[in-house]
């Protein structure tokens, strides 16, 4: 159920973009994605920051895209929201020496502090990544080309999560007792 929440809004704005147009498909997009924070919010009575800063971004270049009749603004946004993670995880590390990522998820996880300094830094570098990566396509490439990205760029979300999964792994403490 979880895994659905979390993709139908890209689906969503693929769909429109095929049927329709960009800006068809910016309108599904916003409306999907606030339907999907309303459903996390009544499943989980919260909503983490960054589903938080999602919709925000969605809702306000999603707006600029139909109020200015404009595809660049929706387009940009994935590297606005990237960008500012990455500098977000990297001011709290180097500026103020704090791992956001253990304040965030150390209470499901409990990993020694080097891994959780390597985890950090990993999440800043594919942010980087991957707001490079979205820019290049949305300045260089047809807006079908972006959308198409959207939606088969999924993998590289993937792969990053499986990598740290694969990464994390050795170090996560066991819940049953030593034989």
């Amino acid at each position: 159920m979880k895994l659905i929440l979390d993709f139908f809004p890209i689906l969503l704005f693929f769909g429109a973009f095929k049927l329709y147009d960009i800006y068809t498909a910016t309108g599904v997009l916003m409306g999907a994605t606030a339907l999907q924070m309303a459903i996390i919010w009544f499943m989980e009575r919260r909503l983490q920051p960054m589903q938080k800063a999602t919709l925000v971004l969605i809702l306000l270049f999603g707006s600029l895209t139909l109020a200015l009749h404009d595809d660049r603004f929706i387009k940009w946004k994935p590297t606005v929201l990237y960008g500012a993670m990455a500098i977000a995880l990297a001011v709290a590390l180097w500026g103020f020496k704090k791992n956001f990522l253990k304040m965030l998820l150390g209470g499901q996880l409990e990993l020694p502090a080097q891994v959780w300094g390597k985890l950090n830094v990993a999440w800043i570098a594919y942010c980087l990544f991957m707001a490079v990566l979205n820019g290049y396509v949305a300045a260089y490439f047809t807006t079908e080309a972006w959308v198409n990205f959207k939606l088969w760029g999924y993998v590289f979300p993937i792969v990053f999560l499986v990598a740290q999964g694969i990464y994390i792994s050795p170090h996560l403490k066991s819940d049953k007792p030593a034989a």
